[in-house]
């Protein structure tokens, strides 16, 4: 089964081998500070997803600095996307957050900006902000759908409505922007017809991109606690390999696929356990692909990253 890859976009685009820098820029979330809520969604780790990113510091130049050089010995001459991941990150002044892109992006290495932020969390200011910022770089905005059943999305704690981020793509795409959407599948209480409408959702939608993200149950999250009360299961490998194919042959094939499982700290991973062994994991869903391959008459397409 072939489809539309994260690295196949980038050497088209960039012509040249492209990573990503997780980054930090000092924000919080209104799932946090009291706006929405304070212990914010079910699944999210103490650093807000952002568990792999730099820790924050006074220059954005540092940040990427110390970041590349966790990938400098894998290739070299390489160009970078400045990927701001913690939290929510357009949830803060707007001078704060002009501040700290412009900075980012005006790094010669830097060839994109990657924004991970909620759907409810582009106000007037913000989007003409990211207009500026889509003129001097190709811009990505990363919105947390994770799913689109409504009481799912209750139980997690998402705090808004399908509508909001329907709304969100539209607005980002007047502006310039490429939208990614994340998914998360094996979320408590959905089988595939769930998963497969948030998938649909997302299409209809005209996302550019989408990641989808394997549930991790990490320590310290009220996920864990209902998790330890055998109120639901974690996928099994087979399962998700399963899901992950017929989540791709509801996409359109332009649809850019930036993430097929994700990675959780090991240090705090409760389950699954096997998705702990990343090579594993790989090597199953290549399997899997593979399959479709010979079922469809199709060239798959091998995940390497």
């Amino acid at each position: 089964m072939h489809y539309n890859s994260l690295n196949e976009k980038l050497k088209r685009q960039f012509g040249c081998k492209v990573y990503k820098l997780s980054l930090s820029g000092g924000m919080t979330c209104p799932n946090r500070d009291g706006t929405i809520g304070t212990r914010g969604c079910i699944f999210c780790s103490e650093k807000g997803s952002g568990d792999f990113a730099e820790p924050l510091c006074e220059d954005i130049f540092l940040q990427i600095e110390r970041a590349r050089g966790q990938v400098a010995k894998k290739v070299k001459n390489a160009k970078y996307i400045a990927y701001f991941q913690s939290f929510t990150n357009t949830y803060a002044p707007v001078e704060h957050l002009r501040k700290t892109f412009k900075r980012a992006i005006s790094h010669p290495d830097i060839v994109a900006l990657s924004i991970a932020t909620r759907p409810d969390c582009l106000g007037k200011e913000v989007l003409e902000l990211l207009a500026e910022l889509a003129k001097e770089k190709p811009l990505w905005v990363e919105l947390g759908l994770q799913t689109a059943n409504e009481k799912t999305a209750e139980y997690i704690r998402r705090g808004y409505k399908n509508g909001v981020y329907l709304e969100a793509v539209k607005n980002l795409h007047k502006i310039g922007a490429e939208v990614i959407t994340h998914i998360i599948l094996g979320l408590p209480g959905e089988d595939i017809t769930d998963m497969l409408k948030t998938v649909r959702l997302a299409a209809a939608a005209e996302t550019d991109g989408v990641k989808l993200q394997l549930l991790h149950i990490l320590k310290g999250t009220d996920l864990a606690a209902d998790y330890a009360q055998g109120k639901f299961k974690a996928l099994s490998l087979e399962e998700y390999a399963d899901i992950l194919c017929r989540c791709i042959e509801a996409l359109p094939e332009n649809t850019v696929i930036h993430r097929l499982t994700g990675d959780g700290d090991k240090r705090l991973l409760i389950a699954p356990e096997w998705s702990a062994d990343k090579k594993t994991v790989l090597n199953a869903i290549n399997k899997r692909l593979g399959e479709k391959n010979i079922a469809q008459g199709s060239k798959a397409e091998q995940i390497t990253v």
